[in-house]
């Protein structure tokens, strides 16, 4: 049997020792669990993105500019036409009497009492029907020896229709005038103005254009 030196068996009695005299219920406690944090792997280098194709715009073609040519253009208006004169009817209703005449524009003629001026006189566009002018009627009695003459005043001044002579009616209690049509032959273009002198002389005003006496018409013979 191996004998053991003092020391050595002072080195073995000592924690035997320790733990007698400690109990069991004064362990030591196990020494902290340290929690090391995950380590996240590192990302993979993405990869770059690939820049869309440049858009290629095509030339339309030639039909389709000209359809748009088409509907960006609208339809030219339609000019009516406008002619030299109108043709006139005018009744006399104390009489029954009634007669056509053509009144030139802007030349006044005379029916009885009344005068007739036509600014303008227009045939419809192509597609649509009738006429149309633009006229002024003035009430100016004849002067009679012994009476004192009523002022000239105007009664009707407008546009009439031949097709809607009910539209823009002249209304009188002795006369009743309407628009039969136009004359066929267009109106002559306005001549330029010549330019005016530098100093020019004073100069009277033009007289207005003569008015047109329309005869007057007899009436038929009554009936037997």
């Amino acid at each position: 049997m191996r004998a053991f030196t003092p020391a050595a068996v002072l080195l073995i009695a000592a924690p035997l020792l320790a733990l007698t005299t400690a109990g069991p219920g004064l362990a030591q406690a196990p020494p902290p669990v340290v929690l090391v944090p995950e380590q996240n792997p590192p990302a993979a280098p993405s990869a770059p993105t690939p820049a869309p194709p440049p858009t290629v715009l095509l030339p339309p073609s030639s039909s389709e500019a000209a359809s748009d040519e088409a509907v960006a253009k609208p339809p030219a208006p339609v000019v009516p036409l406008r002619t030299s004169g109108a043709v006139v009817q005018a009744l006399d209703k104390t009489t029954a009497e009634t007669i056509r005449f053509e009144a030139p524009i802007g030349q006044p003629v005379r029916y009885k009492d009344l005068i007739f001026t036509v600014h303008v006189c227009e045939l419809a566009a192509p597609g649509q029907r009738g006429a149309s002018a633009h006229m002024e009627i003035l009430s100016s009695p004849r002067p009679i020896p012994g009476r004192a003459t009523p002022p000239t005043r105007q009664l009707f001044r407008g546009w009439m229709f031949a097709n809607a002579p009910g539209l823009h009616p002249f209304e009188h209690p002795v006369y009743d005038a309407w628009l039969i049509g136009c004359r066929q032959t267009p109106a002559p273009p306005a001549a330029a103005a010549p330019p005016a002198p530098k100093a020019p002389p004073a100069q009277r005003p033009p007289a207005p254009p003569p008015t047109v006496l329309l005869p007057p018409q007899t009436p038929p013979p009554p009936a037997h």
